[in-house]
């Protein structure tokens, strides 16, 4: 059995109270003072995670940004210096390896943030395609990776370090010094709510995490991050998004550009052209019954689709989840039916985000 990895706020995870669970390879909290607390405290003020499992690489060289356009679908001259974008990894089958954040630092150099249990895998395939004439670094170095998330997230941060960002709006990012140590410090997350994301060396991502413990911010863990997320409609690689599916099968075409050249291209071009047979979507049900990750969606007996997320939401106070349906049921205002343990429970598909 491999041995579970631990980040650098374990310890300060434990001394918190964290309820330890194995993920993607790590040992990482699931909760400290409860889901439904922590969910929220995010949505009303101001939480944190300690995402440190995530893997964040450093690209540099000439032409960088023209580079990595061949291994994503996303214009990336539309990217500038400061912001960020969403977008997937491809591959040639028109599938998703992994998606991912891209950041533009200027001066030749993007930084890029990927799924833990991608990470590996990723840095591989990124190295195979760009290196040598692109230099692919680990930025994280086994530092802290904190995200802070909620309305009041980036108040809280500037009073509690007395400082000022730069972040104007959401994906836009910046270099700061915190404890006297570089931060990378962006104004995304995975919550649906403000607040940012920062990495910093390990000694000073404990110091932080102990000084906004200190100020009153909640630490949370991953069982509230998956439910804020879902709330949020945001997506779960592995769960929404794999290699067996394309950006317009999985409601991504908006990440889509259609000038750039890319791995897959030619698949998607096909399916723009003559459409795709299934399509993920958001649903809401209509008793307390939860649809979870690989129910079946059927007509009759037969087997028509399947839930790749579902919970209770904390915030609605209703069942929500994300579906593959056929095509032609994919319309907001559609009723499906999911079978719940043995049972019929009818859903109806909404426009995302639930919250």
């Amino acid at each position: 059995m491999t041995e579970l990895k631990r980040t650098p706020l374990y310890e300060s995870a434990i001394k918190s109270g964290g309820k330890m669970v194995p993920f993607s390879g790590w040992e990482m909290a699931v909760q400290f003072e409860g889901l439904i607390k922590e969910h929220k405290t995010v949505r009303e003020s101001c939480g944190m995670f300690d995402i440190s499992h995530m893997g964040s690489l450093r690209l540099i060289g000439e032409n960088v940004k023209d580079k990595l356009q061949y291994l994503v679908p996303t214009d990336l001259d539309r990217l500038t210096v400061g912001k960020a974008c969403y977008s997937v990894l491809m591959n040639n089958e028109g599938g998703i390896r992994d998606d991912l954040i891209i950041y533009d630092r200027g001066d030749n150099e993007v930084v890029l943030v990927i799924n833990a249990a991608c990470l590996e895998s990723d840095t591989e395939w990124i190295r195979s395609q760009l290196e040598p004439d692109i230099e692919v670094i680990d930025y994280k170095n086994n530092g802290v990776f904190l995200a802070v998330q909620g309305k009041d997230a980036i108040d809280i941060l500037e009073k509690s370090l007395d400082i000022k960002f730069d972040l104007p709006t959401r994906f836009s990012h910046q270099v700061i010094n915190i404890f006297d140590d570089e931060a990378f410090v962006a104004r995304t997350g995975y919550t649906g709510e403000d607040g940012v994301e920062i990495l910093i060396p390990t000694e000073s991502g404990i110091k932080l995490w102990d000084k906004l413990l200190e100020n009153g911010v909640a630490p949370c863990g991953l069982g509230c991050r998956d439910t804020l997320r879902l709330e949020a409609g945001m997506h779960l690689y592995g769960s929404e998004m794999d290699t067996t599916t394309t950006p317009y099968e999985a409601s991504l075409g908006w990440i889509v550009n259609a000038q750039k050249p890319y791995i897959g291209k030619s698949i998607l071009e096909e399916q723009k052209k003559n459409g795709i047979d299934k399509k993920l979507v958001a649903i809401t049900l209509t008793k307390r019954n939860i649809a979870r990750h690989d129910y079946p969606v059927v007509d009759g007996d037969e087997i028509i689709g399947k839930v790749t997320s579902g919970t209770w939401s904390p915030s609605l106070s209703i069942p929500i989840a994300l579906a593959y349906v056929p095509t032609e049921l994919s319309k907001v205002g559609s009723k499906i039916y999911v079978k719940i343990r043995g049972k019929l429970e009818q859903a109806t598909v909404i426009k995302k985000p639930f919250y």
